[in-house]
């Protein structure tokens, strides 16, 4: 594993940079203000560098450590089967989307704040599952083959988005990430969403 992820330089960058930064952010209340997702200062500032900066800064250690994990995870094993090009536009478009769609769906909300690299994220962990659908993931311990992972995250977080669920966690983020994700492939791997199928249906009875 560690093998893997040295040979993964964006990932290992991506990690890198989203440690630091949110370590900053943690003890610099100024640096974590100018860097958050904020829909007021997007639409009356225009500050649209808020769509990136907001997915390198984290609400806390524990959200920080749930999406790097993720990524230590899933990362290198995307960016070796890729390339590193193609990984970057995966997370970078990913995190584009999960902005937009929390964008969109508070957009005259001008107080809304968000933070995190969760649409990112998002995009990368269904992708992975899209290329290895039987992978098998532990979810709070729980086996689940990485198809079924997606499928159930995608359904919750559109579930959750769409019923107005304040929970402090940005479902609409983690929708328009993953959905991201699923279109990249589709637009760019179509071999992969065949090869996919042909191993979900063979695995049927």
């Amino acid at each position: 594993m560690i093998q893997q992820l040295l040979s993964a330089h964006v990932t290992l960058a991506l990690l890198a940079a989203n440690i630091l930064i949110s370590i900053a952010a943690f003890n610099d209340p100024r640096l974590l203000e100018r860097a958050l997702f904020h829909i007021g200062a997007m639409r009356r500032r225009g500050e649209w560098y808020r769509m990136i900066s907001s997915g390198f800064i984290h609400g806390g250690p524990g959200h920080l450590f749930m999406n790097m994990i993720t990524l230590f995870f899933f990362g290198p094993a995307l960016e070796n089967g890729l390339g590193s090009t193609n990984f970057a536009m995966i997370y970078f478009l990913s995190l584009l989307a999960g902005s937009a769609w929390a964008l969109m769906e508070n957009y005259r909300d001008l107080n809304y704040r968000a933070l995190g690299a969760s649409g990112a994220i998002s995009g990368v962990t269904v992708a992975f599952a899209m290329f290895a659908p039987f992978a098998l993931l532990f979810v709070f311990f729980i086996p689940m083959p990485a198809i079924v992972f997606a499928v159930v995250y995608i359904v919750f977080s559109a579930y959750a988005s769409g019923s107005g669920r304040q929970d402090g966690i940005g479902h609409g983020a983690h929708l328009g990430g993953a959905l991201m994700g699923v279109v990249l492939v589709c637009i760019f791997w179509p071999q992969a969403i065949r090869d996919m199928f042909d191993q979900v249906t063979g695995f049927l009875p």
